[in-house]
């Protein structure tokens, strides 16, 4: 059994596939401690993480608990050609979603990720990773306000029934949501006609769900994208082996 991890800035979320099945996912807190994985048949472990205080935490955990050294994703792993003026500063997360989308969808592709930030990446029709977009996240937004303005009070990230607020709450509310919403449909629309053509748009992380109905350019939502694109990279390292031991042969 394959588990799959990618760590966030905010969340870390893991996946048990057998085969190409997925058997389950969970999410918690990044660095919380216990990985809560009690599954004992678990013969390979691989890893998209940006936060590297965590990855030697997880490296002891996989060699205690299932005597496996993880894989932990990088530009060398995926496959794509990035073009990109230093490739090794992308995040493994965003690399990681560019291979699933590219192998499971269609390209050329945009990807909105909606975690810490609020990512977009660039795929061009030939499978090749061009860059994109960092934006400030919503939650991190949210926090951001909470802590400069003191008299501002604490709200849920929603979709408010107006516009236009009746109260501080509604205000804020609307602000945020309907905010990110002009954000994402402004940079969609910038990419693309950047690029010069229209391109297969993908939305993933905690929050799409509540910001992709109203944003009519987001064709897909799959929250468990980078998961799919971490299984498609260890499938892809596991039949590279397998051919180079036939050819030593």
């Amino acid at each position: 059994m394959l588990l799959a991890v990618d760590i966030g800035n905010t969340n870390t979320v893991l996946a048990l596939f057998e085969g190409e099945r997925l058997v389950r996912s969970w999410r918690m807190q990044t660095g919380a401690g216990s990985y809560d994985v009690t599954e004992e048949n678990i013969s390979d472990v691989i890893v998209s993480s940006v936060v590297p205080d965590e990855d030697k935490k997880l490296q002891e955990f996989c060699r205690e608990n299932f005597s496996v050294e993880p894989i932990f994703v990088d530009a060398s792993h995926t496959g794509l050609e990035v073009d990109l003026d230093r490739p090794e500063e992308i995040g493994a997360d965003r690399l990681v979603n560019a291979v699933a989308v590219v192998c499971n969808y269609s390209a050329p592709a945009i990807v909105v990720d909606f975690g810490t930030a609020t990512t977009f990446d660039v795929i061009d029709a030939d499978g090749h990773y061009k860059g994109g977009v960092i934006a400030p996240g919503v939650n991190l937004s949210v926090s951001a306000l909470e802590r400069a303005a003191a008299k501002l009070p604490k709200v849920d990230i929603k979709k408010p029934l107006q516009v236009i607020g009746k109260n501080t709450e509604e205000a804020i509310q609307s602000g945020i949501y309907w905010g990110y919403v002009g954000l994402i449909e402004g940079l969609i629309t910038k990419i693309t006609e950047e690029i010069g053509v229209k391109p297969f748009v993908l939305a993933t992380g905690g929050l799409a769900p509540l910001f992709a109905p109203a944003i009519e350019l987001i064709e897909k939502v799959d929250e468990e994208l980078t998961l799919r694109g971490l299984l498609r990279i260890y499938q892809a390292q596991k039949q590279n082996k397998q051919q180079n031991k036939e050819e030593a042969a």
